[in-house]
This record gives C-alpha cells, structure tokens and sequence, in this order.
C-alpha cells in the first residue's frame, strides 16, 4: 500500500509518498514529472497500483512511519539547519537512475556540484569509459524524492541554475535557504548545455 500526504512547505505544496517504512516519492506542487507514471515512480504495480491511500496528517504518519520520518526531515531543513541523516528512502528507477541518486543523495548540504562532475565521478567508479552529463541531467530530473535528495544542488557548468523540475526560481529558495550564494549563479539562456 503507498500512503499520501501533503506538506506546506516555504517553497509551497509538497506531496509525499510513503510505502509504510520508506519515503518513495515528493513533488513540489506543480513539479515537471509528478503525475507521470505516479504508481511507477512510487514503486507501486499491479493490484498495489489500485492501493494508493490519500490520509492527511497525523492519521497518515501514524501509520506510515516513513512519512513521519520525512516530516520531521523536512521541518529540520525549512527551520534553516542541515537537517542531518536522511529518513529511509525506497528508490525506484532504472539502474542508470538509481545510481544518479545515490549520487545525490552524497552532496553535503549547502554544496554544489555539476551534472559533468557527477558523469566523471560514475564513469570513474564503473572503471572508466564515458557518462553522459546529459544523461545524468534526465536521471536528476527524474528524482522521485525532490528536495532529500538533493537534486536542487546541481547545477550546469559554469555555475548556470539549469534543471531543476520544480522551477529555477525553487531551486534559487533552497540553496539560498542552505547558505549557498545564488548571486554567483546564473539562469542560462535558453538551449545552454550541462
């Protein structure tokens, strides 16, 4: 069963996915991607696709613990501090995907890194070869689980604020809200490259 709730965030709505133990899914609301495939994305198939419970609140955290996790998660990092460990997470992507993320999920907070950067680091773990920092820009704004993996702390190259599926004006609130100096950063013109 995938349990939903809603959290008012500064940055606006969230909707959260939990499949009881794990946060599996948070979009910002209006986000590029969030009503596509939902049961997919939230790892949910077959008769479980069917099983999607909305509960609000307490009544949703109590018996999902994965989402009270995210909640208390979440209400750490918008009080402005580094919110610490993640709550337990349930992935679902294919493997390209799924290796991006635990990518992300290893920026420290406040930090930036670049969709190259994270094509050199996976080519360098699989022994060498090519990755794609195009590809790695589709897998980052496919992340199921906005804002806790921090797909928001990469940018393209040269520090331009490119790709993030919550808007860049989102992406300039959070890493503002992490310390970061978005004044050095750049909105790109259209059609500029990772």
């Amino acid at each position: 069963m995938i349990y939903l709730d809603t959290y008012d965030a500064p940055v606006g709505a969230l909707s959260l996915a939990s499949d009881g133990p794990h946060l599996c899914g948070l979009w910002l609301d209006g986000q590029k991607y969030y009503e596509e495939k939902l049961e997919q994305r939230v790892g949910a198939a077959g008769d479980e696709a069917a099983a999607l419970v909305r509960l609000a609140g307490p009544e949703a955290r109590a018996v999902a613990p994965g989402l009270q996790a995210a909640v208390a998660w979440l209400d750490r990092y918008f009080d402005g501090a580094d919110p610490g460990p993640l709550p337990p997470l349930a992935l679902h992507g294919t493997p390209f995907q799924e290796e991006v993320w635990v990518r992300l999920c290893a920026i420290p907070y406040g930090r930036l890194t670049t969709y190259g950067a994270l094509a050199d680091e996976i080519a360098l773990a699989r022994g060498g070869g090519k990755v794609s920092a195009r590809a790695v820009g589709v897998a980052v704004g496919r992340n199921p689980v906005s804002i806790v993996v921090p797909c928001h702390r990469v940018v393209g190259a040269g520090g331009s604020l490119t790709g993030y599926a919550g808007g860049i004006e989102r992406k300039k609130r959070l890493l503002s809200l992490e310390g970061v100096d978005v004044a050095a950063l750049k909105v790109p013109k259209k059609g500029t490259a990772l």
